[in-house]
């Protein structure tokens, strides 16, 4: 006789029935188990499949599946054919929808959606930290934003939020001492951002940040001349590759991502 089949029967991969499946496994010294999957159910000729296959082998099924139709279909055959089957997520499905009192949406694969959408995610958190204040000038082609602007912009905070929206941002900060990189002017206006402050606000935002660090205002930083020249300096840039402009000077971080964001919906129409 050979190892003992547990069929796994899912409308996605399969995989959380496998997860569940093995764990109850390992609870259990009497031999390997044959687990085989069937997935991507979506209709009941292939439950029926299932059902001969497990009867031919006096298999156990446990089944992850949304539609209702197809849970009862299986379970109905499942006892008529005398066979062990065990509804994984319908139990706690239908007490979620007592307790939270609404319908759920029966979408199959949505917990693997999420997961995609949470890999997705980081590597956009990670890709901000990598291409983070001009660290690497290769960022800019593979970004899906660029930010530009000159030191005190919220181009780091932007971007780290941005990324929480799957969005992958290189930003660039305009010196008027160091040439932007030439990929700058070479990418698409379209995913370039230029973030617009006022002198007067500049200066407070660096007067702070110098006191923070225990520094004197009086640094060529919070210089207002200093801040007018880098202001002309980085609008000539951004008139130079052409791109939109938002004047973040009254802006929170929020406000200025949520036009972006839209900006880029737009474009991409």
């Amino acid at each position: 006789m050979g190892k003992p089949i547990i069929y796994i029967l899912s409308d996605s991969v399969g995989e959380t029935a496998e997860l569940v499946v093995k764990a109850a496994l390992s609870q259990f010294d009497d031999g390997p188990f044959d687990v085989q999957r069937i997935p991507y159910v979506e209709d009941k000729g292939t439950i029926n499949e299932a059902i001969a296959q497990a009867k031919e082998h006096n298999a156990l099924i446990g089944f992850t599946l949304v539609d209702p139709e197809f849970r009862e279909h299986l379970l109905t055959k499942s006892k008529e054919h005398n066979l062990e089957c065990v509804d994984i997520m319908g139990p706690m499905m239908d007490a979620m929808q007592r307790f939270f009192k609404t319908e759920p949406r029966l979408e199959p694969g949505l917990v693997h959606k999420l997961d995609e959408d949470y890999f997705k995610r980081v590597e956009a958190i990670e890709f901000a930290v990598k291409y983070d204040d001009g660290r690497d000038a290769r960022g800019i082609p593979k970004a899906d934003i660029v930010l530009i602007g000159v030191s005190r912009t919220s181009k780091t905070p932007l971007s780290q939020y941005l990324a929480h929206k799957r969005l992958k941002v290189a930003n660039v900060p305009i010196v008027p001492e160091v040439e932007p990189p030439e990929e700058l002017y070479n990418v698409d206006p379209k995913k370039c951002i230029g973030l617009k402050i006022s002198p007067q606000k500049l200066n407070d935002i660096r007067k702070e940040r110098l006191k923070s660090l225990g520094l004197g205002s009086e640094a060529s930083y919070a210089n207002m001349d200093r801040i007018r020249q880098e202001i002309r300096h980085f609008n000539s840039v951004v008139d130079r590759i052409g791109c939109e402009v938002i004047d973040v000077s009254h802006k929170a971080v929020e406000e200025t991502a949520n036009i972006i964001v839209n900006i880029m919906r737009q474009d991409s129409r």
